[in-house]
């Protein structure tokens, strides 16, 4: 059995198709990107299920177009610029400096000496909340206590961790944010 709401979608696409090309170059500014909406637009016509009964079926259509020049644009704005990716590819020299690299490994492994250090139950708290970035609420119905605990042994841990790695730890919520603990 042929699936006529479709069809007339499909048919109404490709009857409108000059008339939507037109009206989105002028929309848009640009021919190319008009072409390109429309062939997106065509795809999702082509694959969308029997549509719900639309008054205006070629309003509809040319809605579903600038929505996807809509989405382009917005994946257009997280892209990168090639000046951005070409400075990410700039990388200065004493990046690759072998004594920070040496300097860098040699932390790590204090890193993970330290976490070892830590009680267990100390360690899968700290690890669930920094790697895993786990809420505090959900790490507390893991481990069975309050999120006042969690937090405690977040804090223990990463006084313990910056002890090791000889560093300051600075508190930045709550009461005495902003202090060296």
């Amino acid at each position: 059995m042929k699936d006529t709401g479709k069809s007339s979608m499909v048919r109404l696409f490709l009857r409108s198709y000059d008339d939507f090309k037109a009206r989105l170059r002028r929309r848009l500014g640009c021919e190319d990107l008009a072409n390109d909406v429309l062939h997106e637009t065509w795809l999702r016509v082509d694959r969308m299920e029997v549509p719900p009964d639309i008054a205006q079926p070629s309003a509809y259509l040319y809605r579903m177009a600038l929505n996807v020049a809509a989405d382009r644009r917005q994946a257009d704005a997280r892209l990168l610029t090639g000046s951005e990716v070409e400075e990410l590819l700039q990388v200065s020299d004493d990046a690759l400096d072998p004594a920070r690299v040496v300097g860098g490994q040699r932390e790590v492994h204090l890193l993970v000496s330290a976490l070892y250090e830590l009680p267990a139950r100390r360690r899968k708290i700290f690890i669930a909340a920094r790697l895993e970035e786990a809420p505090h609420l959900e790490i507390s119905q893991r481990f069975g206590i309050s999120t006042r605990m969690v937090e405690k042994e977040i804090k223990a841990a990463l006084t313990h961790c910056a002890g090791r790695l000889e560093r300051k730890v600075i508190q930045r919520f709550g009461p005495g944010a902003g202090k060296q603990s």
